[in-house]
Parts: structure tokens; sequence; C-alpha cells
């Protein structure tokens, strides 16, 4: 295996100028940056991880607490995660809560031992509904920073990138009523529990209030076969001409069962969800949605993070990713 010995006398250098190359110092020329990264490449050079962690105190390892995998927003977020830790010469390590307190909780305390610099979390549901998350300022008791993304506790003091929950359904609801008219605007959502969920739904209730409007607001959270009862509720109300979705699945859903029914869309009834690019291929018309940037909430999450971990003075910050209403088949 090549050293950083080897390195530095095949370059003529010293070691301590390959060391800091390979580090990307900003002591060390680009000229020379460029001479010993070739040379390590060349050679396969690979660095002694546990020599520098016993050198520097750092694993340059973070962990990352998803509630899943499953839902796209958090794999698309998960891959900025990854992207940009990469390009920071950053590690990650991937564990899911699968919504679980429980498991949230081991995870952190798992990881708290050593293994990671820093954290970057999505609350798990089961967390934030039953409002017990001392795990997670145990950590930052404990000098290790946490990052929250998306589902964040307000009451804990760290650093956060969210989305502008509350104005993004604010504007798609007056959207719908501004520019479509509809006077029977239906929110559907399966997150209304969470922090996120709650913020959607007073934009959305805002919106309705401020046009002299009656809110209707379907919770599926805590139901067991939503597709037939948004099927049963459209069905049972047929005054409905437009549906908001504040989360990935059930705006897909309602765009089936208003087929289902007969409904035209977007004639009869125009839906808008949330979601990122792809999701507009997964509906048929393809669903017009609050584009939530995951990618970029993940390059963002990363970036904070290594900020924090890097300064010895870190001012926390909440930092907003503007979304986008993207319109397609299913408005008009």
């Amino acid at each position: 295996m090549t050293t950083l010995k080897e390195l530095a006398k095949l370059l003529n250098i010293s070691v301590s100028t390959v060391s800091k190359a390979l580090n990307d110092s900003h002591e060390i020329s680009e000229v020379t940056k460029r001479r010993v990264n070739e040379l390590a490449d060349k050679l396969n050079y690979k660095p002694n991880r546990i020599a520098q962690q016993l050198k520097s105190n750092r694993t340059k390892t973070i962990g990352v607490i998803l509630p899943t995998v499953t839902n796209p927003f958090f794999a698309e977020v998960l891959h900025g995660i990854e992207t940009s830790a990469t390009k920071h010469k950053y590690d990650i390590i991937v564990c899911l809560s699968d919504e679980s307190l429980t498991k949230e909780r081991r995870s952190i305390e798992l990881l708290s031992n050593g293994s990671v610099d820093g954290f970057i979390i999505a609350v798990a549901r089961e967390s934030q509904v039953e409002e017990e998350t001392a795990h997670i300022n145990s950590a930052i008791n404990n000098k290790i920073p946490v990052l929250m993304f998306d589902r964040v506790v307000n009451e804990i003091l760290c650093d956060k990138v969210v989305v502008d929950d509350f104005q993004s359904v604010y504007e798609a609801t007056e959207y719908l009523i501004e520019k479509e008219k509809r006077k029977h605007i239906l929110l559907v959502s399966n997150i209304e529990e969470l922090s996120v969920g709650k913020l959607r739904i007073k934009g959305y209730q805002k919106a309705i209030e401020d046009s002299d409007l009656k809110p209707n607001i379907l919770k599926l959270s805590k139901v067991d076969d939503v597709e037939k009862h948004i099927h049963d509720y459209l069905k049972n109300n047929p005054e409905t001409d437009a549906i908001v979705s504040i989360d990935h699945v059930t705006g897909i859903i309602a765009i089936n069962m208003a087929k289902k029914i007969g409904k035209n869309i977007p004639k009869d009834l125009s839906v808008i969800g949330f979601g990122y690019e792809h999701t507009q291929l997964l509906s048929s018309p393809k669903i017009s949605i609050v584009h939530q940037k995951a990618y970029e909430i993940g390059e963002m999450s990363i970036k904070l993070l290594i900020d924090n971990l890097m300064s010895e003075a870190h001012e926390i910050k909440t930092i907003v990713v503007p979304s986008k209403l993207k319109l397609a088949e299913s408005t008009k």
C-alpha cells in the first residue's frame, strides 16, 4: 500500500505538503494539489482513516436518520445528501426509523458513541405525535451537532432546512380560487398530525378564509382504506371541484378515484399534490405539484451541517428552500 512518505519522496516534497494537498488546504498551491492528487490516483493511494480520526478527533462521517426511503421525497433528499457529502469528502451512515420513536432513539444512541461527527434528521412520525424528542436534545447536549430537515421540532435549538409549507399551500389554493374559479376545494392529507402537515393545513385554511369559502378537510392518517375513503367522499360530495393534496400519495389516489366515478380531470375537478419532477409521471393525467426541491434540501443540509462542524462559533440557522408550483395536466 502506498504511503504519504512514498508520495512525498516521488514528488520531492515534504510529507506535510502532501498531506495538506490531499486535504485541499488553502496553504498549498493549485499546481501542487493537482500534482499530488494525480500521483495519488495513479498509485491508488488510500488514506489511513483510523490514523486521521485519531489525529483530528473527527470521523468525517455523518449519521442520517430518515423515517423511510419508500417516500420518493426522502429518497431524493438522501440522493442530495450523499452526493454533496462525497464532494466534501464525508461518508454517511443511513438509519431508518420506520416512523418509530424507539428505532429513532436507538439509532441516535448507537451512533453517538463516536461513530459520527453529526446528525441529519427528519423526525419520525411517532416522535412528533408523542412530542418525545429528549433523545435528540441528548445528542446536542453531548456536543454532537444536529440538523433537522422537513419534519422539525421548533423547540429544539439546532440548524433546520425546511420548505415554505404554509405559503406553498396557500399559493396552490389561491391559484385554484383565483385562476380556475373553484369554489368547493377539498384538502386531503395523511400527514395532518406532523409539523409539516399542520403548516400546510393552515396555509389552505388561510387561503379559503381570505376568499370567504368553506373549508373541507379529509384527514386520512388513521384510515385503513384510503382509496375507499376518498372514493366515497367524492361520490357523496359531487360539488367538489378541486383537491389539494398535502402529501405525495393522496393526490394521485384522488385522481384515480375521481376518474372511477366518471369525473373529467381537469374539466370537472382540478388536483394539486406535493412531490418533485418524477411524481408527475405517476398519474394520468400528469398531476400538478408543489415541487419541494428535495435534492436541493439534501445539498443544503450537508452544507449547513459541515459549516457547523468546521466553525468554532456557529450561528444556528433555519434555511427555507422555496418550493414552486409546477402545473401539469390535472389543472386547467
